[in-house]
C-alpha cells in the first residue's frame, strides 16, 4: 500500500499529490496538522528524521523531499513523463522547479515564519510581508525565465512537467497570502492550463479529507 504522509495545505505535499495523480498511482493519506506541530511528534520523526512533510511510503521505502519523491516516481513509473526527453529541456524544467523549491518556498514555510515571530520579533503583518516579498521577488525572475523558454501551454511545451508541479502549489500559497498573481501573466496562464487537468484538480488542498478538519 502506498501512503502519503502530508498535510492538505503543505505545498510540498501538494506537489507529490499531483505527481501521484498524473502517474495514476492509488494511495492512502495520513495527515499531520502543521499549525499544531503534529509533524514534530516522535512517531512521525521516527518515519522522517527531519520532521518535514511529505514522506511517501511506497515499494517498501520511505521517501522524503518532494523532488526526490517525484524523481523516484518518474524513474520507476515513467509514463506519462514529467521530464523532457532532451538533456537541455530536463535541465530547464529542473531549474524552474528549483527556483521555487530552493529559492522561494523555504523562505516562507511555517518553520521560517515561526522563527520570524517567536525569535526575530516580527508580528503577523510583518512576517506576512516577508513572505510576500520573497514570493514576488522569485515570481519576477520565474516569469522572465518562462517567457524566455519553450512555447506551449505549460512550463515546457504542451504537457505538464516537474516545473508545473512546483509552480501550481506555490501560486496557491501566494494567493492565500495576498499576492496578485495576475501581475505575472505567464505564470497565471500556466496555472490555468494545469487546473484544467483532473490530476491537478484532484490534488487541490480543498479536495483533501483533512481540509475539512482545519480552518483554511
Amino acid at each position: 500500500m502506498t501512503t502519503l504522509h502530508g498535510f492538505y495545505r503543505s505545498s510540498a505535499s501538494f506537489r507529490v499529490r499531483i505527481a501521484l495523480n498524473l502517474k495514476d498511482i492509488s494511495y492512502d493519506t495520513r495527515s499531520y496538522d502543521i499549525p499544531s506541530l503534529k509533524h514534530q511528534d516522535p512517531a512521525y520523526v521516527a518515519i522522517n528524521p527531519q520532521g518535514l512533510l511529505p514522506t511517501l511510503a511506497i515499494d517498501g521505502y520511505l521517501l522524503t523531499q518532494s523532488l526526490a519523491i517525484i524523481d523516484y516516481l518518474e524513474t520507476t513509473r515513467p509514463t506519462p513523463p514529467l521530464y523532457p526527453a532532451d538533456s537541455a529541456g530536463r535541465a530547464r524544467v529542473l531549474s524552474l522547479a528549483m527556483n521555487i523549491g530552493a529559492d522561494i518556498h523555504p523562505l516562507g514555510v511555517a518553520r521560517t515564519v515561526r522563527y520570524l515571530r517567536n525569535t526575530a520579533g516580527l508580528d503577523e503583518s510583518q512576517s506576512t510581508q516577508w513572505q510576500r516579498h520573497w514570493i514576488e521577488n522569485g515570481f519576477t525572475a520565474l516569469e522572465a525565465s518562462l517567457r524566455r523558454g519553450s512555447e506551449g501551454r505549460f512550463s515546457h511545451g504542451d504537457s505538464p512537467s516537474v516545473a508545473d508541479l512546483f509552480i501550481v502549489p506555490q501560486v496557491f500559497t501566494a494567493r492565500r497570502l495576498g499576492v496578485h498573481v495576475e501581475r505575472y501573466p505567464t505564470i497565471a496562464s500556466i496555472v490555468e492550463a494545469c487546473l484544467m487537468l483532473p490530476a491537478f484538480q484532484k490534488a487541490l488542498p480543498d479536495q483533501q479529507p483533512d481540509s475539512q478538519q482545519n480552518v483554511p
